[in-house]
């Protein structure tokens, strides 16, 4: 008797074609399920193959477009970086490609889902803590963290004879001696020769990026336009504007000759190890630049300040799976609310692995140029900043006059130095009253 219905998210790959095959060995019904979010794959190839293996049922979804509104977009407008440099590609595709995984399931009447992330990484987190948020009843078989498959494979050899076995195509040799993970906003390259951090990467693992030393002579002039913190169009100096389903792919083509988007990090996982991690992301690259910058114009300074912070923890939510918390989703929330203003156009250029902004231009701008004019003093007093520099710095002499390691800073020598002066300042400013 068949032990209930399994959806797995299934690549095509040596590991979930193995899972898929080991999956129907353990008495179960398995649905394959692949998403398209705009890597370079053969779907159809991937359906007669997962097919053959004995798939009861297959689900191929195109999610390209919900994936860049619902997950790339809250992303811009997030800022969203982890630890200064990752741009989280493969961290929000998960939430995407489980939220639909679980409605599978749920039409399915599937109790079971699997997927084929190791026992180490964050994909096992972010997979797994988005199904129980959206789906709090179903079970998860994760191949990797049970002993019985992973005493039995313990490497890529012991996988392709048992593929071999099984009558599973695969590869005569692997493709690239690393992990590849690709989606419409970037490529991701892990372990293999990346394990050793000292290692260089070859210079054939990128894909999506040119040597920024074989790149074009002659830059690229861009204008990306922005509204509530959303991209609106884009444009090439004097060419059609495009439209967001193509944007992603555009900014691909557009700043990968120029080889802009490369990093190479040492990251913290959220399970407690460190992991070197190769990231290829044109398009996000230059999105973020421009968005940054048109939110420094259009942003008040205190709001900017805090909806930083908010970026920083939604950065850290992401990448640790809590897409689906309710304290990611009120961070979405309040940056949305401080995108409101966020409106405008920013000119760049894209030249040799870098992207340098040029101009901006807003209808919300809050740059006043007659009042940080050097030339037009406007409605502003330069007096004003006397008192300014004088009240800051009590602070600092205090600390000077009674020393830091002094934890108490109450000195009336030093304010009775300094009040007078205060006393005074404001008495030429035409301020009233007798209180300090």
């Amino acid at each position: 008797m068949s032990k209930g219905t399994v959806v797995l998210a299934y690549s095509g790959g040596l590991d979930t074609s193995c899972i898929l095959v080991w999956l129907k060995e353990q008495g179960y019904d398995v649905i394959a399920y692949l998403a398209n979010i705009g890597q370079d794959e053969d779907f159809e190839a991937a359906r007669k193959k997962s097919e053959s293996l004995g798939a009861k049922k297959v689900f191929i979804e195109d999610l390209r477009k919900e994936f860049v509104e619902d997950f790339i977009w809250p992303s811009v407008q997030a800022n969203a970086v982890y630890e200064d440099r990752y741009l989280l590609g493969t961290a929000i595709a998960r939430p995407c490609i489980a939220r639909r995984q679980v409605e599978i399931a749920r039409k399915e009447g599937a109790q079971f889902v699997s997927h084929g992330a190791t026992g180490k990484g964050n994909d096992q987190i972010r997979f797994e803590l988005s199904c129980y948020a959206l789906y709090p009843e179903v079970k998860i078989i994760a191949p990797w963290r049970i002993p019985e498959f992973y005493n039995r494979f313990k490497g890529r050899t012991d996988l392709m004879e048992y593929a071999q076995k099984h009558g599973i195509p695969v590869p005569v040799t692997p493709r690239a001696p690393w992990s590849m993970d690709a989606n419409l906003m970037h490529i991701s390259y892990e372990s293999g020769m990346l394990e050793n951090p000292k290692s260089h990467a070859p210079a054939d693992l990128y894909l999506m990026t040119k040597n920024p030393e074989d790149s074009p002579n002659i830059p690229d002039v861009l204008e990306i336009e922005f509204k509530n913190g959303l991209y609106c169009c884009c444009c090439l100096l004097a060419s059609d504007r495009l439209n967001f389903q193509i944007i992603c792919l555009f900014l691909k083509i557009s700043l990968g000759k120029h080889g802009v988007g490369r990093i190479d990090i040492v990251e913290n996982r959220f399970i407690g190890m460190k992991s070197r991690g190769i990231y290829e992301t044109p398009g996000g690259t230059i999105l973020l630049t421009a968005h940054v910058d048109i939110e420094t114009f259009t942003m008040d300074k205190e709001v900017r300040r805090i909806k930083q912070g908010l970026g920083i923890k939604f950065s850290e939510l992401v990448y640790n799976g809590f897409w689906y918390s309710p304290e990611c989703d009120f961070v979405r929330h309040c940056i949305a609310k401080s995108q409101e203003n966020v409106e405008g156009k920013v000119q760049l250029s894209v030249f040799k692995g870098q992207v340098y902004i040029l101009g901006r231009e807003s209808p919300k701008s809050l740059y006043n140029e007659e009042l940080v004019s050097m030339d037009v003093q406007g409605d502003y007093d330069p007096c004003d900043a006397s008192g300014f520099i004088r009240i800051n710095a009590v602070r600092l002499a205090l600390l000077q006059t009674k020393g830091t390691s002094n934890k108490c800073f109450y000195n009336e020598s030093c304010l009775s130095h300094f009040l007078p002066r205060l006393r005074e300042h404001h008495r030429l400013q035409g301020f009233s009253g007798t209180k300090q």
